[in-house]
């Protein structure tokens, strides 16, 4: 479980510091996200759970007659963007929760997320709200995983610490829109029309430096399933639980790359 106080505090702080390994991690989900808007008709566009910004300017960099907001709920996350997009004109950060956040005279015709959706208290209600201030006809369109099984860089690292199945897998978190049928139900209640989930697979790249094993265990106590539970441990449980993983990564190295499969949804709507 993942909630927005994660994302203001640990989570959040660790991820601005490593944005540019976070990107990496996701840069093959984030070409089909702006592929798949390439065509979509879009002056005024909100990233719901912007992070450090890459969609946003990408966004901002490709539509130099658009405005772009992004929203995030860290400080760390919205410092870390504001920084990278200092000399871009078009795009801007606030610090807010998109659950309830609303700019008055800004009205998105086009609402993207990467990853950034899946942390909602009371998803139905945050979505309605971007329902509520977006422009007739607006286009959403968003990335969530699909399940742990279908992600091995999270269910086998699961798996070799021995992290208990979790209790609610609907709770907020990065799997919490596993189920399409659950997202559906979620978008459609807001009154989101016309929802379709299609499946997409990328590469999730952990490392590609010279000492890629290193590298890739450096990035898994940092982000992901495993950096909280090796914060906890010491010792002997320490050093048996990196030797678990350094023998998992030696298997998933080609060269100076590791990287693993992952499955995503990208979830797309519109308002009528």
């Amino acid at each position: 479980m993942t909630t927005r106080t994660d994302w203001q505090a640990q989570v959040g702080r660790t991820w601005a510091e490593n944005y540019h390994l976070t990107d990496r991690s996701f840069s093959g989900l984030t070409q089909r996200l702006l592929e798949r808007i390439r065509d979509c008709a879009g002056k005024a566009v909100l990233d719901v759970g912007c992070g450090a910004g890459e969609l946003t300017l990408a966004v901002a960099r490709a539509r130099p007659h658009a405005r772009v907001i992004g929203v995030d709920v860290s400080a760390e996350l919205v410092a870390a963007a504001r920084g990278r997009g200092d000399l871009l004109g078009n795009a801007s950060f606030v610090e807010a929760d998109a659950a309830s956040w609303r700019e008055p005279g800004f009205a998105p015709d086009l609402l993207i997320s990467r990853h950034g959706v899946m942390f909602f208290d009371d998803p139905v209600a945050a979505f309605a709200n971007l329902y509520d201030q977006a422009a007739p006809g607006a286009q959403l369109l968003f990335s969530c995983f699909r399940s742990p099984l279908e992600n091995p860089w999270a269910s086998d690292l699961a798996q070799l610490l021995r992290l208990p199945p979790a209790a609610d897998p609907r709770a907020p978190g990065p799997f919490a829109f596993a189920d399409p049928a659950h997202v559906e139900a979620i978008l459609e209640g807001a009154g989101w029309q016309a929802v379709a989930c299609d499946p997409v697979d990328f590469a999730y790249v952990a490392s590609t430096g010279n000492d890629p094993v290193a590298e890739a265990l450096d990035f898994f106590k940092r982000i992901g399933p495993a950096a909280a539970m090796l914060r906890s441990l010491e010792g002997e449980e320490l050093a048996e639980a990196v030797a678990r993983i350094t023998n998992w990564l030696e298997e998933h190295r080609s060269g100076n790359l590791i990287a693993f499969g992952a499955a995503a949804w990208l979830v797309s709507a519109r308002k009528g």
